[in-house]
This record gives structure tokens, sequence and C-alpha cells, in this order.
């Protein structure tokens, strides 16, 4: 059975990428991952404020919004809490491109156009394969439009993809306007892959100390919907690789994924929740998934349930729509 997969130009030996994420960013766990069955791995990323050249830039990042929200300057990490500097992370890089046989992909997390932006030739240079572009940005200004905050995708990736020749991702928001629309300008900008759906953190409130405190959850399956949606509707129709990422923790979540379309799938909580080594149980459940339903390669499964395999697209999910409303049977109580 052939479970390879061509992911933004690179061939891999399976579907299943170790998304961005502290555990990456440790050689004995990297190891760990190649041996459990990662096909491919994900660095932490390396964020904009760490490497800019400017004092005052960064100042305003960390103050920007401290007016609109008493605690807001204590979800931005001091620069001192970092745990890998610039020149730390290229080192890391080239000390885990040593370490394994497996594509080893950096991440970018950024939205100006300073000189963090630099850093993506020297991420090469040290033996990445490839950048993940992570622009984690909430617009929270009402006079900043919605044309603006493409355009400043656009300009990051542009800037990004003109310093390097190895693959770009793009990893997208789902709250664009037109995600479709969006997902094909990035790939005729040069993305060479997109990255459904980055998982916006939302703060909770403490009610007894009256503060807003940073609330990290771990995703479920259930939450693989959203871009399981999107890469079935994308599939065929963009011009770039399509990798699954948010709620991926089973072997059916990965085997639905290639069934809408997506080129790789990237875990993270499930890894933190059951262990790295959990990535060789997913790999084995998808081998008798694919057994079962007689598909010899990833290539012959991906896509089979895309949109793009519905004669009438939007007639299709009219059509699911009214389905769902009307799935749930509701009887009311009588006295």
């Amino acid at each position: 059975m052939d479970l390879s997969t061509t992911y933004m130009r690179m061939k891999l030996a399976n579907p299943l990428v170790v998304s961005a994420s502290p555990m990456s960013m440790d050689l004995d766990s990297l190891r760990k991952m190649e041996d459990s069955g990662a096909a491919a791995v994900v660095l932490g990323s390396l964020f904009e404020e760490q490497v800019s050249h400017e004092a005052g830039e960064l100042e305003f990042y960390l103050q920007y919004g401290a007016d609109r929200w008493a605690e807001s300057l204590t979800y931005f990490p001091r620069q001192q809490d970092y745990k890998l500097g610039p020149e730390e992370y290229l080192d890391h890089i080239a000390a885990a491109k040593k370490a394994l046989g497996i594509p080893l992909i950096a991440s970018l997390n950024g939205l100006s156009g300073g000189g963090w932006i630099s850093y993506a030739k020297k991420i090469q240079q040290a033996g990445a394969d490839a950048i993940e572009l992570n622009v984690y940005f909430i617009p929270t200004d009402p006079n900043v439009s919605g044309p603006r905050v493409e355009e400043a995708h656009l300009a990051a990736l542009q800037a990004v993809r003109s310093s390097v020749s190895i693959p770009v991702a793009m990893k997208l928001s789902p709250f664009f306007s037109s995600i479709a629309s969006m997902a094909g300008r990035l790939a005729s900008a040069g993305a060479d892959a997109l990255v459904l759906f980055n998982r916006f953190y939302q703060p909770d409130i403490d009610i007894e100390n009256l503060q807003a405190r940073p609330a990290l959850v771990l995703s479920t399956s259930a939450e693989m919907r959203l871009p399981l949606r999107w890469i079935a509707i994308l599939h065929g129709r963009v011009r770039a690789s399509l990798a699954a990422t948010t709620g991926i923790h089973t072997a059916a979540d990965v085997a639905k994924m290639i069934l809408a379309g997506a080129d790789a799938t990237m875990m993270c909580s499930a890894l933190l929740e059951k262990g790295i080594d959990h990535l060789a149980t997913v790999r084995a459940g998808l081998v008798e998934i694919m057994e079962a339903k007689e598909y010899e390669s990833i290539e012959q499964m991906k896509g089979v349930l895309s949109l793009r395999n519905c004669p009438e697209p939007a007639a299709f999910e009219r059509a699911n729509y009214m389905k769902t409303l009307q799935s749930f049977g509701w009887t009311p109580t009588r006295e």
C-alpha cells in the first residue's frame, strides 16, 4: 500500500505531519516523531517580535490595544521569556536537519514588513526544507477594512516568497469574507500550500479577580469540520497543496481529510494529550481504513468526496444545510 503524498513540492512518506508546537524544539522529541511515523515536522514559530531590529516597533505591538483591554499586555510574552532567540532558532534548524531524515518546515510568525522577513533567507540557509508563514493577526480596529487585512497577508507572503527558493505555506485564519477567493489569490501570489486553519486562542474571564486570562484549550475532533468543509471546497480549485490542521486526533480524522482532498494532515493537540507514540497508532489505523475500503494509495483516495466531484456545488451546500437543520428531531412536551 502506498501512503505517500506530495505536499508543496515535497514527497512525503505519508500524510502525517506534526504541526508547530514546543515539542518540536527538542531534538529527542523530533527523533521520536520520525520513529513514530511522522512524515514531516513543523518547528515551533520564530516570532516577528523576536527578530525586529527596531525596539520601537516591538514596543508598539506590545502596547497596541492596551487602552482597549486592561489586561491585554499580559497576553504577550516578554522578550526574555522566549525559549530560543533568532540565532538559536537557526542553530536548532541546522542540528535538526542533521539528526533527521524527514523534511523540516520552519515557522515564521508575523505580519509587518520589518526586518524579520530577512530571516526567511537565513532559515533556508540553515537547512529548512520549507517555511510555514503564520500570519497570526486579529484586526480589532474598526477602521481597518477587510481589503486591507487581505493585502497585509498578501504582502507578507510576497516578501517571504521573493527571498527564498524553498516552498512556502500560508497558515490561514477562517475569518475572511470569501475564503475561496483569498485562497486563490494567495496561491497565485506564490503560496505552495495553504494550511487550514489557524486556531486562535481565546481569552477567558476570571470573575473572582476581574481579570482577563489567557486560556489554552486543546482541540477535539469536533473542530475538524470547519477545515474539512473548506478543503473539500478548495480541492482541485487552487494551485496549492492543502494541509488540514485543527481537530486531527484519530485515523478516521485523517481519512476524512484525505477523502475531502487534503494533501497532508497536521497534528498537535492529540500528541500533547496522548504522547508522540500516538502517531504510530494513527498510521496503523489509516492503513486499516484504506484496506477496508480497498484503496491502494493515498492518491487514489484523495478528494473522492470533494465538492469538485459534485456537478452543482452550490446546490449541494444548500441541500446539506437544509438536511442538517431538519435532522434534529424535536417533540414538544405536553403537560
